[in-house]
């Protein structure tokens, strides 16, 4: 099949449509000297009027070589982006095998070791309780590991497109923060709400859950202070609701700002943070946001200065919104 599909490669194409055009213009000057030189002898020879003659050709064969240029051209362009393209996917694809083959790899190596401990010594109950903590932690990190995957496999294809239901945002992620209070046992997470009154939108749960797991787990990770915080924060203009995430943390570089939500990108590295992840949580953030008809931004005053990701959704699709 490889074989078969020589002749639509990228790099035959590209050295094919060069080589048109250089054939073009040499065609271009051979016909235009040759025809030029014929047509003037005939002129001269019966005592014509030139313009009559030449200023069509000219218009002609500018038209059509335009025209042919412009194609080749065009050929060569759509190539170069999509090899450009198509080099970015590789790499980025490339990065997260490794990255991810890592955070697969390390709860693992992790689990493998404290099993043969158990296998091999007799621990008093205390050691017992504090491996099968760890082991723990690294099987809750294994499952959103693998759920990040899954999860990113079904919104890609259109599968999580489920029917939403009208909710109360402020209690549900309340809520969401309470149910999950041991993953955020060492930060301080406060929801306010100016309007002290209910907020009613409509969304798929177990996404909305998703996208705030990514986010809290973020402005948490991202932290080099001893108590991680974070304010969730709402405010309504005209035609936009916003929620807005305040965090602690370690600031977002002005260059990252828009790359954090690339997929399988990952973050700056920090001595203090080392960096891990797929690099594709903040990926799904965005990408869910967008199955709410919404989108998400971040923003920082600066290193060390902490973050601010904001989630805009559309007024007009609040319950009871009045115009």
């Amino acid at each position: 099949m490889k074989q078969a599909r020589w002749f639509i490669h990228p790099i035959f194409v590209f050295i094919l449509s060069t080589a048109a055009l250089a054939i073009s213009l040499f065609l271009y000057i051979y016909w235009y000297i040759g025809i030029s030189a014929g047509l003037k002898s005939v002129i001269a020879r019966y005592r014509l009027d030139a313009n009559q003659f030449f200023e069509a050709q000219t218009w002609v064969v500018i038209l059509s070589l335009s025209l042919l240029v412009a194609l080749i051209l065009a050929g060569i362009l759509i190539i170069f982006i999509y090899n450009l393209k198509t080099l970015q996917l590789y790499r980025l694809q490339h990065t997260f095998i490794n990255n991810f083959t890592h955070e697969l790899k390390t709860p693992v190596t992790s689990l493998k070791l404290y099993l043969e401990t158990f296998l091999k010594h007799e621990l008093p109950r205390e050691e017992q309780i504090r491996y099968i903590t760890f082991m723990l932690q690294d099987t809750e990190r294994l499952s959103s590991n693998i759920n990040s995957i899954l999860s990113l496999a079904r919104i890609e294809s259109r599968l999580s497109e489920e029917e939403s239901a009208p909710v109360n945002l402020v209690m549900t992620i309340q809520q969401f923060i309470t149910n999950n209070r041991h993953l955020f046992r060492n930060a301080e997470i406060c929801v306010e709400n100016p309007s002290d009154g209910p907020i009613i939108y409509p969304v798929i749960s177990p996404l909305f859950e998703m996208l705030l797991m990514n986010i809290l787990t973020n402005a948490i990770k991202y932290n080099a202070s001893t108590k991680p915080r974070v304010d969730i924060g709402f405010a309504r203009e005209e035609h936009f609701l916003m929620i807005r995430f305040r965090d602690n943390g370690i600031g977002i570089l002005k260059e990252e700002r828009k790359k954090i939500f690339r997929k399988f990108y990952r973050g700056r590295s920090d001595d203090r943070i080392p960096v891990s992840g797929s690099g594709i949580g903040l990926y799904l953030v965005q990408q869910i946001a967008r199955l709410h008809h919404g989108r998400i931004t971040a923003d920082s005053e600066g290193e060390d200065k902490g973050s601010v990701f904001t989630l805009i959704l559309p007024t007009d699709r609040l319950e009871g919104n009045a115009p």
